[in-house]
């Protein structure tokens, strides 16, 4: 019989039912929804979530390595970071927070996994980015399984950071990574042969991995660079923000812009804080919220994350993600246990105006300095955005502000026409002096369903391009495709991080057929 236990919260009661089957243990939960007094309405929403396989419990707690060690630590893990005894079931191609994510749960299964980086060192996806690079999402929705960040850890990590923290994990959670790798090929005959090059030429070749599971980013690897007539006469420095790193490069130049997003922002508040003539150019509007009110309203208690949506006019607020939230993997499988359908369907749009009503001066301040915003795909702020393609907005950090002091320059009235040797020229006739031009124009976005599978066609072939299911963007029901299940090729993965690692529509499906083998 299943065991039940309930958690009663303003307007809601969420119970929640541990199964135990043959082969699993799952847990259910039911949001039972208060409509009116004395009355609730039951099942609201029905989450089921694989919880853990029977004869495979996770090696924490009181099921942690008991055993006393006397000097044979680095020799075991030496032998075991290389394969000395035995290959993989499953390679995780990504050492990204994704990437490690997997690798930890897996390990505490005793499921025997590699990781291989092609960078120098676990963290460099965040280590070579601009200097100035911070995560705009708060210390609380960036957990790692079983490694909670330290008490003191600041609530927005900067990049460097992070790295570090992701390098540090990797070693003390004990995890296979091999850096400065490059998995060459992957194919599925009897086994799996899966060759693996090496920085000195050698090469290793698997035949007995089982499943590959792809953690490779949101982004693609080629940056989107627009074509302007032009550019091969002018005579300064063109870059994308991925070759951007200092400010302190460009100090005496003029400097353009392109785009009006995140990067943008970072890296022309970035320029102004060296005391360099910056111009942001914006082609196209912008979703911007602050990142004060978004705390205050998304992860400090005033509201979010789930509405249980009653009556036209009844909701429920609950803060997942905050200091004084539940712990992450309760907090997770609350937030995965409501459809986004929900959110888009006025929940979202009601976020969105309350927090452009307490942003209300620093919107205004922008729309009189020519700034184009918008409130996202049909009035839902970032969420649609985030999810269906990745980009077109900003969470403000202080660069809103230096545009409406004019500190940042603007220039959004007018398309580009094409460069000249010494700056850009307008439609209008008019003319920007510069000396660099910076895109910030992307990587490859995801919702090409293109770039971002670049690397898993080249590793597994025209034929598994042809197979494999789409990646982000939302199904037919609302949620998102791909993240964190099969690709529609046995044995194939791919994971994505979005908030926390449990999103997506299939997590349970994930862990089911790694362990089917």
């Amino acid at each position: 019989m299943p065991t039940t236990r309930s958690i009663s919260v303003i307007g809601i009661t969420q119970l929640r039912v541990d199964y135990a089957g043959e082969f699993c243990k799952r847990i259910g939960l039911w949001s039972c929804a208060y409509s009116a007094p004395g009355r609730w309405q039951l099942a609201h929403c029905i989450l089921s979530n694989l919880e853990g396989l029977k004869g495979f419990p996770k090696r924490v707690g009181i099921l942690r390595n008991p055993d006393i060690n006397h000097g044979l630590w680095a020799a075991q893990r030496k032998r075991e970071a290389a394969f000395e005894d035995k290959e993989p079931t499953v390679m995780v191609v990504g050492a990204g927070q994704g990437g490690l994510a997997v690798v930890a749960r897996l390990k505490m299964l005793d499921v025997s996994t590699l990781i291989t980086k092609k960078n120098k060192r676990v963290g460099d996806n965040w280590r070579n980015r601009y200097k100035a690079l911070c995560l705009h999402n708060p210390v609380w929705a960036n957990q790692l399984p079983y490694f909670p960040f330290p008490s003191n850890w600041p609530v927005f990590s900067s990049a460097d950071k992070i790295a570090g923290w992701l390098e540090y994990y990797g070693e003390a959670m004990e995890l296979n990574v091999s850096t400065s790798c490059k998995v060459s090929n992957a194919v599925r005959d009897e086994a799996l042969g899966q060759p693996q090059s090496y920085p000195d030429g050698r090469q290793r070749i698997f035949k007995n991995i089982k499943h590959i599971v792809f953690t490779t980013g949101f982004n693609g690897s080629q940056p989107n660079i627009p074509l302007f007539p032009g550019t091969d006469s002018f005579k300064g420095q063109i870059l994308h923000s991925s070759q951007y790193k200092l400010a302190s490069e460009y100090i005496g130049k003029k400097v353009v812009v392109i785009g009006a997003c995140t990067s943008a922002h970072d890296i022309a508040t970035d320029l102004h804080r060296m005391g360099i003539d910056v111009t942001m150019y914006q082609r196209s509007s912008t979703y911007v919220m602050s990142a004060k009110n978004k705390l205050q309203v998304y992860f400090s208690g005033l509201l979010f994350i789930i509405r249980v949506i009653i009556s036209l006019c009844s909701s429920y607020y609950l803060a997942l993600y905050s200091e004084n939230s539940p712990p992450t993997d309760v907090s997770d499988l609350m937030s995965a246990s409501f459809p986004n359908s929900f959110s888009v369907q006025g929940f979202s749009q009601q976020m969105t105006d309350l927090i452009a009503d307490m942003d209300k001066d620093l919107l205004e301040g922008l729309s009189k300095r020519g700034f184009k915003l918008n409130k996202g795909i049909n009035g839902t702020g970032g969420m649609m955005l985030y999810l269906t393609s990745g980009a077109w907005y900003y969470l403000d950090t202080g660069a809103s502000q230096l545009i409406i002091d004019r500190k940042i320059k603007l220039k959004s009235d007018r398309l580009l026409q094409s460069f000249t040797e010494k700056g850009l020229r307008f439609e209008d006739g008019s003319e920007i002096p510069a000396d660099v031009v910076v895109y910030t124009t992307g990587e490859g976005f995801i919702t090409s369903y293109g770039d971002a599978h670049t690397v898993i066609c080249q590793i597994c072939g025209d034929q598994v391009a042809k197979q494999r299911k789409d990646v982000w963007g939302l199904n037919a029901e609302g949620e998102l495709r791909g993240s964190w299940r099969d690709m529609g090729v046995p044995g194939l993965f791919y994971t994505m991080v979005f908030g926390s690692s449990n999103q997506g529509d299939g997590r349970k499906e994930f862990w089911t057929e790694i362990f089917e083998s």
